[in-house]
C-alpha cells in the first residue's frame, strides 16, 4: 500500500477536457495533459483492500492495487510489468473502457472511486515513452499455424498471445486497415488511430502477419483456411445491426449508426468518400434512436459535422442519479450518466416510443412520429394519451444494438452451431467443428472492448492446448486460483 491515508487525504481528480466549443472543431482526443505527480496522488487513493473487488470487476482480472502501488512509488517499469501481465492493450482500455473495475472499487461505496482507468492509460503511455514497449519475438517457433479472422480487440489479443507461444499467426480482415471496431467503430475523439498503428507495428515486428482486404467466404473460403491451418479463430464481432421495424424505415436519410461512424472515421483518416455513399450532418436535424455508447458516438460525430440540431431518443425512463435498492455495490450502477458528446450539445429525450418515420414527396425523411410512455414497475408501459408528436429529422441514426455476427458465409462452409441469439456456441472456446474457435462479440454478443481482449486471451490459451496438449499462456481463471487459494 503506497500511502495508508491516501484515500482520506486526496480527492479524485481526472485530466480536464478541452472546451466543448473548441474541441468540436477537430477529431483529436478531448482530454488535456495530466501531471505525473497528480497521477501518483491518484494512485495513492487505492486502499489495497484485503479482498480487492476491483479484480473481479475487471474482465481481464487486472492486478489493480499492485500497479497502483508501483505508480505511487514512481516505479513505472514495475507498474508496466504488472499491467501487461494481464492486459495486452492498456493504451486502448485506458481510453475507452467504461471501467467496471471502478464500479466495484471498495472506496466507491461512499466516495468517488480510485481513478483506475486514468492510471492504466498513464502506465501505458509511460511505457511507450520510456521504451519499455518493444517487439519481443518468441525465442522458438512450434511449427504450428493459426489463422485469426478479424483484427478487432479479440483477434489482436489472441494473435499477440498465440504468437508469443511460438505459433505462426496470420490475421485476416476484410478491411484495408487492421483494427476492426477500434479503427472503424470508435471515433477519433475517443481513440486516435495512431494508437492502433503504434501497436500494430509492434505486433508485426514480433512476427504476426496481416492479410488485409480479404473477406473470408468471398475472397477465400473458411474450408480452405481450415485445411491450411492447425486452428482457426473466428473473432468477427457482432455486426448485424438490429433494425427499427417501424413504418417509414426505408426512407432516404435513415441509416444504421455504424455505417455513419465508419464513414466519418474514414474521412478523418484522409480517405476519399464517394459522394453517393457519403453521410454528412452539416445543417441537418440529426435524430439518434438509442441511448448507448454507439448512439453517444453519433452525437459527438454530428456535433463535429456542425449539424443544425442533435437529438437522442430513448424509450426507457430517465435513470435515477443514485443507485436504486436493487442495484447495490459492487454491481455497475445503473444511474444517469452523460458523455463528453452530450456536453457538446444534444437534446436528450427519455420515455418516448418511436411510431413512424415520415417523409416528403421525394422519399426523404423529414421527421419521426413518437409518443410518450408511462412505465409501470419498469417492465410494462402504456402510451400516454394525446402525447403523440413529430420530431424534425433530416438524418436518422439507428443505434439500438446488434443482432448477431455476420456468419452466413462461415455457416455455408460448415454447420457451425449457434445459440438462440445467433452467436457461436462454444465448448472451451471451440465450436462444434474441431479446430475452429471463436471469441469476443461473436460468442458473447455485443459487449465491451475489455471483454473482447479477455476473450481473445482465454481463447488463445485454449487453442494452444488444442495444438500442443498444454499451455504456458496465462489464464484469468488460473490467476484467481493463485490469488485466492
Amino acid at each position: 500500500m503506497g500511502k495508508e491515508d491516501g484515500f482520506l487525504k486526496y480527492n479524485r481528480e481526472l485530466p480536464a477536457a478541452r472546451d466543448p466549443k473548441q474541441r468540436i472543431n477537430d477529431s483529436n482526443e478531448i482530454y488535456t495533459e495530466f501531471p505525473e505527480e497528480k497521477t501518483k496522488i491518484q494512485a495513492a487513493r487505492c486502499m489495497d483492500c484485503g479482498v480487492p473487488f476491483c479484480h473481479n470487476g475487471c474482465p481481464l482480472g487486472n492486478l489493480i492495487p499492485d500497479f497502483n502501488d508501483a505508480v505511487y512509488d514512481g516505479e513505472w517499469e514495475r507498474a508496466a510489468q504488472i499491467l501487461y501481465s494481464t492486459n495486452n492493450f492498456p493504451e486502448f482500455t485506458g481510453r475507452i473502457c467504461p471501467a467496471p473495475c471502478e464500479s466495484s472499487c471498495v472506496l466507491s461505496i461512499n466516495k468517488p472511486a480510485v481513478a483506475i482507468e486514468h492510471i492504466e492509460k498513464a502506465i501505458a503511455e509511460k511505457s511507450f515513452e520510456l521504451g519499455l514497449v518493444k517487439a519481443q519475438p518468441p525465442v522458438r517457433r512450434t511449427g504450428k499455424k493459426v489463422a485469426v479472422i478479424g483484427s478487432g480487440p479479440a483477434g489482436l489479443a489472441a494473435a499477440a498471445q498465440l504468437n508469443q507461444a511460438g505459433h505462426k499467426v496470420d490475421v485476416y480482415d476484410k478491411d484495408d486497415k487492421a483494427g476492426g471496431l477500434l479503427r472503424y467503430g470508435i471515433p477519433d475523439f475517443k481513440l486516435e488511430k495512431w494508437t492502433i498503428d503504434r501497436r500494430l507495428a509492434v505486433l508485426e515486428e514480433e512476427g504476426v502477419q496481416f492479410h488485409l482486404g480479404q473477406e473470408i467466404g468471398k475472397d477465400i473460403s473458411l474450408k480452405k483456411l481450415h485445411r491450411k491451418y492447425d486452428a482457426v479463430l473466428l473473432a468477427i464481432g457482432s455486426t448485424k445491426p438490429r433494425p427499427l421495424n417501424i413504418p417509414g424505415s426505408h426512407l432516404k436519410g435513415i441509416h444504421f449508426a455504424m455505417d455513419y461512424l465508419t464513414l466519418h472515421n474514414r474521412r478523418v483518416a484522409g480517405e476519399d468518400i464517394p459522394a453517393e455513399e457519403d453521410l454528412y450532418a452539416r445543417d441537418k436535424h440529426v435524430l439518434v434512436v438509442g441511448g448507448g455508447d454507439t448512439g453517444s458516438d453519433c452525437v459527438g460525430t454530428a456535433n463535429r459535422q456542425f449539424a443544425a440540431s442533435v437529438s437522442q431518443l430513448q424509450y426507457r425512463t430517465m435513470p435515477s442519479t443514485v443507485r436504486p435498492p436493487d442495484n447495490p455495490w459492487p454491481e455497475t450502477p445503473m444511474t444517469y450518466t452523460s458523455s463528453s458528446s452530450h456536453e457538446e450539445g444534444c437534446e436528450r429525450s427519455w420515455g418516448w416510443l418511436t411510431k413512424e418515420f415520415v417523409g416528403d414527396e421525394n422519399g426523404h425523411v423529414t421527421g419521426l412520429k413518437v409518443v410518450e410512455l408511462e412505465w409501470k414497475n419498469g417492465r410494462e408501459y402504456t402510451e400516454k394519451a394525446e402525447s403523440e408528436k413529430i420530431l424534425p429529422c433530416d438524418l436518422g441514426m439507428i443505434a439500438i444494438g446488434y443482432e448477431r455476427p455476420m456468419h452466413d458465409a462461415f455457416k455455408a462452409s460448415f454447420d457451425i452451431e449457434t445459440d438462440q441469439r445467433g452467436n457461436f456456441k462454444l465448448q472451451d472456446w471451440q465450436t462444434n467443428v474441431p479446430g475452429i474457435f471463436a471469441a469476443g462479440d461473436s460468442f458473447r454478443g455485443q459487449s465491451l472492448v475489455v471483454w473482447a481482449i479477455s476473450d481473445g486471451r482465454e481463447a488463445a490459451r485454449a487453442i494452444d492446448i488444442y495444438m500442443m496438449g498444454a499451455s504456458d499462456l496465462p489464464s484469468k481463471e488460473l490467476s484467481k486460483l493463485v490469488l485466492y487459494r
